[in-house]
């Protein structure tokens, strides 16, 4: 006897069927993936992204391709795969500055939450407070105590406006109660070289950039901006524990299209984490002073919205722009 199929399995059906249209046209992956970068040839597209997406060519029996699009502080990569095909052969190389930060203090051609799903975050890198040696603290408290008394005042540099490294300074003020007169520079090989000929009185740098001058004295370390100890200065403690929630990290990770299918995204994590945690990959990215993530992509979406909101809050406060 003959029963009738109810509407909604009919409607469930039908929409299954529309949800994954890469997959519905033959196995995935079938030709190259792009694998897109906002930076230019070198630095982190070479250090953390080739040696990782080696590996996940191998495992996908595809070449996955690297291409470098720099240009507008990393936006502009980053607006050409929000633009992408949700189809799986666009990723996206993203970074907390275009993804996280950026939409915050200017406009920008994409929206960093709808237009995108996250894969995994591949490493993150903390920044340390450091200040010169002639200051009299050894922790932040006293650093605090002593900016309060000084006159003329502390100041501390930058890599330039809204950077991570000038944000991380904004926050502290904030947190602390303080003013500290800002000296932002193009780079940080320059204000590392004020700081240590006592021009510059502190500031936030990525570990690996001061590392040789903790060790050797010229540089003091008061705190980390990751929210926990970082294993690289397992001593110096976390800004958190002065100031709870105090966080300021830059990250690398994967990001594909709004609308990429479901099967796609969990492969690509698979894969991604997989070479991520290879023991010659791993290795390398922790040698070159990076934490290893291999976030889930719920949690990397909850990371990446709890930022925007903190670097959102930050505009208000400041009225901020990026250039």
């Amino acid at each position: 006897m003959n029963q009738a199929i109810p509407r909604r399995l009919l409607l469930g059906a039908s929409l299954a069927s529309l949800a994954a249209p890469a997959l519905a046209q033959g196995a995935w992956p079938a030709r190259p993936i792009r694998f897109i970068s906002p930076w230019p040839p070198g630095g982190p597209a070479d250090l953390i992204a080739r040696p990782i997406i080696e590996k996940v060519s191998q495992a996908l029996g595809q070449p996955v391709v690297l291409e470098t699009r720099p240009g507008a502080g990393g936006t502009l990569a980053v607006a050409s795969v929000a633009r992408a095909a949700p189809d799986g052969y666009t990723v996206l190389f993203s970074q907390a500055g275009p993804n996280a930060i950026t939409p915050a203090f200017r406009a920008v051609p994409y929206d960093p939450i709808r237009d995108f799903i996250p894969v995994t975050q591949l490493v993150s890198s903390g920044l340390v407070f450091v200040i010169r040696p002639g200051i009299a603290a050894n922790s932040v408290a006293e650093l605090v105590n002593v900016a309060r008394s000084s006159n003329p005042g502390l100041n501390f540099g930058s890599i330039g406006p809204a950077s991570t490294t000038h944000l991380a300074g904004e926050m502290f003020m904030r947190a602390a109660g303080i003013n500290l007169l800002h000296v932002p520079y193009t780079g940080s090989t320059q204000p590392i070289t004020d700081m240590l000929a006592g021009r510059i009185d502190m500031g936030f740098w990525n570990i690996g950039a001061v590392m040789g001058f903790i060790q050797s004295g010229q540089l003091r370390p008061l705190a980390v901006t990751t929210l926990g100890r970082s294993s690289r200065l397992p001593d110096v403690p976390a800004m958190a524990e002065t100031y709870p929630g105090f966080e300021m990290n830059s990250w690398y990770g994967v990001h594909m299209p709004a609308g990429t299918p479901a099967p796609i995204i969990d492969r690509l994590h698979t894969e991604f984490v997989a070479a991520l945690r290879a023991p010659d990959v791993s290795a390398r990215l922790v040698e070159a002073g990076l934490e290893i993530e291999g976030t889930s992509p719920a949690q990397f979406a909850q990371k990446i919205a709890a930022a925007l909101l903190r670097m959102q809050e930050l505009q208000r406060a400041t009225g901020l722009r990026a250039e």
